[in-house]
């Protein structure tokens, strides 16, 4: 195996990590790992954390170990928004999809319509995730259900998708044997979703959560006796937290941009991590700091290894599950597949006019890491990558290749805009490739590993790699790496 990243991931590490979380470097010639997902079960063993309890259901095994907050509690994964990577966010077939993939909890937001029905909806309006426009709560559900969602995390030019906004109750019934639900934007209708959650028979399904004075939270618990609840927390209103006494909620949401941050510190979360749980969010820059999922595939030590060892961590909210879940069983983050090649995007070559072209000569994004040269590189919540690409500009990359066979070319992209863009591929000063489209991924900073069905018969030892963008091609996308994978025969 040859990564040949690694120096470059130093640099992007030291110009990335503002935390306290000790910064490890993965060694390029470590022993080769499949990048299969791994799905955990009670019988594999996993890295991190313990192996939970038993019961009847996954469901019912979900519950205990939310509960157990023991040295040996098993970490748990929540599912943003339901596993939108694989169907529209907050859709039934997001939700199945985030059971399947081993999240033990799903990350729903909850909103009413004009005819006060509990339905999924991360905004007050429609507009992003579907076809339609409005507020939802001047909507009534009637209307909510002629519309169509769009995939992914939605946006004007995502695609839409023939799925319908859920209810509360599709929703519920859904995960009634398959785990747990965090009831995200629900606590002022706190009321309406304790109906549903008595009606379906999923009330130790659900997790309310909120920052609400305590008493008020306290006032609901007396008189709802089974719920399930969750305090989000910050330096704002740490101070309360000591209200709760002995009946402590079953989680903390520790929410910090800065690891001075009180709530970030050992004092605090060692007290409430002897009676609850710590819940932390790894979506993006500004939630656990810059401990996000994308740090993580770099270096484990630079998001979730660091948040287990340092800040007491036991459940993650994350955008990426198959990833967490596989770093969980294995210690690895973003494993190279056997026998393949990886050069991050901002290794290329120097020199403009030799190493790479771009159309202006500053770096016009956020992180200064080759002075001089004026390609743009960016932080996207973790992700080294480079940004404004413009049609005309070209990048040169080294590869080394481990043996000689026939590659194909992926690229790790991100995009909000359809189309997004293209690329061709020339090895060795060769012919260019046909354009290859990028895909809309739905934002900005959330990557995809796309395959290009560009191969090359590559010979062992060193080759050049040419990402050039056609002029004749709109293109607003990100890249954050470029991956030559074996081709099996």
């Amino acid at each position: 195996m040859n990564i040949r990243i690694r120096a470059g991931a130093v640099a992007s590490a030291a110009a990335l990590v503002l935390s306290s979380a000790v910064v490890s470097v993965v060694a390029a010639e470590s022993s080769p790992v499949q990048s299969s997902p791994v799905q955990s079960s009670p019988q594999q063993a996993a890295v991190h954390g313990g192996q939970g309890h038993g019961g009847a259901t996954p469901a019912e095994r979900a519950y205990r170990d939310l509960l157990d907050h023991g040295p040996k509690a098993k970490i748990l994964t929540a599912a943003h928004r339901a596993q939108w990577r694989a169907a529209p966010e907050n859709s039934v077939p997001a939700v199945l999809a985030a059971f399947e993939d081993g999240a033990e909890i799903v990350e729903l937001d909850v909103r009413l319509t004009a005819d006060g029905v509990p339905v999924l909806m991360h905004d007050t309006t429609v507009d992003r995730t579907t076809d339609g426009t409005g507020r939802v709560d001047s909507l009534t559900l009637a209307q909510i259900e002629r519309l169509r969602l769009r995939e992914g995390l939605g946006g004007s030019q995502a695609a839409v998708t023939d799925e319908r906004v859920p209810t509360l109750e599709d929703a519920m019934r859904l995960a009634k044997d398959r785990g747990l639900v965090n009831l995200d934007k629900g606590w002022p209708f706190r009321e309406e979703i304790w109906d549903v959650l008595v009606e379906t028979g999923t009330v130790r399904n659900g997790i309310y959560k909120s920052d609400a004075p305590v008493d008020q939270v306290q006032e609901f618990r007396s008189t709802h006796r089974d719920a399930v609840y969750m305090h989000m927390v910050t330096d704002a209103n740490m101070a309360p937290v000591e209200q709760f006494g002995d009946d402590q909620p079953v989680a903390y949401e520790v929410n910090f941009d800065s690891t001075a941050d009180a709530v970030a510190r050992r004092p605090f979360l060692d007290r409430i991590a002897g009676k609850s749980r710590v819940w932390s969010n790894t979506m993006w820059n500004g939630l656990s700091e810059r401990m996000t999922d994308e740090a993580s595939l770099i270096d484990p030590l630079r998001g979730w290894e660091a948040l287990v060892r340092g800040y007491r961590t036991t459940i993650f909210q994350t955008d990426d599950v198959v990833k967490l879940e596989r770093w969980l069983a294995t210690g690895v983050g973003d494993p190279l597949p056997r026998g393949g090649v990886r050069v991050q995007a901002e290794d290329f070559l120097p020199g403009e006019g030799v190493g790479y072209h771009d159309l202006d000569t500053a770096n016009r994004s956020n992180l200064q890491m080759r002075p001089g040269e004026g390609v743009d590189i960016q932080d996207l919540d973790g992700a080294v990558s480079l940004g404004w690409m413009r049609g005309g500009e070209w990048l040169t990359y080294e590869v080394v290749v481990p043996r000689a066979g026939t590659y194909e070319v992926s690229v790790r992209a991100s995009s909000p805009y359809s189309p997004a863009g293209a690329y061709t591929v020339a090895f060795d000063d060769g012919t260019p490739s046909a354009p290859v489209a990028v895909r809309n991924t739905t934002s900005h900073a959330k990557q995809e590993l796309q395959p290009s069905g560009v191969t090359q018969r590559l010979t062992r030892g060193t080759h050049t790699l040419r990402i050039s963008l056609p002029e004749d091609a709109y293109q607003n996308w990100n890249l954050d790496y470029v991956q030559l994978d074996p081709v099996r025969r």
